[in-house]
């Protein structure tokens, strides 16, 4: 039939609307990004498996030509920086597809931005992401 199909693993029948995935997950936050690395966003919980297939932050406020992007998770228990990228609002896009793929995740990931202008801090940074439970 249509829109279903059989996962051999499952030994059952899914539907497509079974599988789309939860609803995009959008947000804002303020901060002062100059004096020191802050948080936007946290990602996910602990325990619960999700695929996050997309992570996008608009830097459209911000004038600082290094913003600097971390993306942090557990390894082993231990949270550890998993990423680092450094942008600069007059060359770069206004919005970073941060996460443009699939990442596992089984714990929370947690989301930071710092600017070197101090003329950012009190400015919000947008995100938007898209997870899927496992």
């Amino acid at each position: 039939m249509p829109g279903e199909f059989y996962i051999e693993d499952k030994k059952q029948n899914e539907t497509l609307d079974q599988l789309h995935g939860e609803e995009p997950v959008t947000g804002s936050a303020v901060s002062d990004w100059q004096a020191a690395e802050s948080g936007v966003v946290s990602i996910g919980e602990a325990g619960v498996k999700f695929k996050i297939h997309d992570l996008t932050l608009s830097i459209h406020n911000l004038i600082g030509d290094q913003v600097t992007v971390r993306l942090y998770k557990p390894v082993n228990g231990i949270e550890r920086c998993c990423y680092r990228q450094i942008f600069d609002t007059a060359v770069d896009p206004a919005g970073l597809p941060v996460i443009n793929g699939t990442w596992a995740l089984h714990d929370v990931l947690r989301v930071t931005l710092e600017s070197n202008n101090v003329a950012d801090n009190g400015k919000a940074v947008d995100y938007d992401y898209m997870l899927e439970a496992m």
